[in-house]
């Protein structure tokens, strides 16, 4: 795990209007860091990253031709999905495992995960999502790709895809109602998960100023090599395409956040 740029942007054709986020898409932690104290089997977890997702948006920008920006720092290190004010921004405890290299941690070390981690890809994500909207001159309609474990405290998690949404229904809905149409999966509608969180990537990109967007999980078994991968790649490749070509996705509207509530 050696010091790298801490984002990563795919380029695609910017008039497509599309562009795809991978918040968690990789496990490393500069060499600096000494893995943060953790053994080098925590990095193959999900606490690290999300299993699955470089790949799979690797996959998708290069099949629709369209930008996507990829974070290069792991979880651990900090949240790139949480705001600058959330708690678990840096997380002291994941899923049972102590993180001694977050453990305690000085303002000025999370000033500097901020400044040199956090905020670079932020601004990344900034600046593409605009490239995208000046150059199509239409909204972008923004993908956010995630993925999330089979099971959660030795509860299974039955669903295999997940879409979240805080409360602006229009791709969630599109994507929902395509992603079902076949029959043969289980898609969670904000579960596991709910999609209102105050300040995460899509609040602070999308919610604010009305773009169209929608957030997707996909099991981690579901994409833990390459074959799943490709599969998943194929299944979503035409439902993103078709709703790329939508009108109404391309168009700004603001809906009150259910996390200001």
């Amino acid at each position: 795990m050696t010091e790298n740029k801490p984002f990563e942007i795919l380029d695609g054709d910017y008039d497509k209007a599309m562009v795809i986020l991978a918040d968690h898409a990789t496990n490393i932690v500069p060499e600096a860091y000494a893995r943060l104290g953790l053994p080098d089997s925590a990095f193959t977890r999900h606490i690290a990253f999300d299993i699955g997702v470089e790949g799979l948006t690797r996959h998708l920008s290069a099949s629709l031709g369209v930008p996507a920006v990829l974070s290069r720092f792991s979880r651990l290190l900090i949240d790139p999905n949480r705001g600058e004010d959330d708690p678990t921004l840096v997380m002291q405890i994941s899923d049972g495992a102590i993180i001694p290299g977050n453990y305690p941690l000085s303002p000025e070390e999370r000033e500097h995960r901020l400044t040199h981690y956090h905020r670079p890809y932020h601004q990344a994500v900034s600046e593409t999502i605009a490239r995208v909207a000046t150059m199509s001159g239409r909204a972008p309609l923004v993908i956010s790709l995630h993925s999330y474990t089979p099971a959660w405290k030795n509860v299974p998690r039955p669903w295999h895809a997940a879409i979240l949404w805080d409360s602006d229904f229009r791709a969630a809905g599109q994507l929902i109602e395509r992603l079902r149409e076949p029959g043969d999966i289980l898609v969670g509608d904000n579960e596991p998960y709910d999609g209102a969180l105050k300040n995460d990537t899509m609040y602070w990109h999308c919610t604010k100023n009305g773009t169209p967007h929608v957030l997707l999980e996909v099991r981690q078994d579901l994409i833990g090599d390459e074959a799943g991968i490709e599969s998943w790649a194929k299944r979503l490749h035409p439902i993103f395409a078709a709703m790329n070509e939508d009108p109404a996705l391309h168009v700004y509207e603001v809906h009150p956040s259910r996390a200001d509530i």
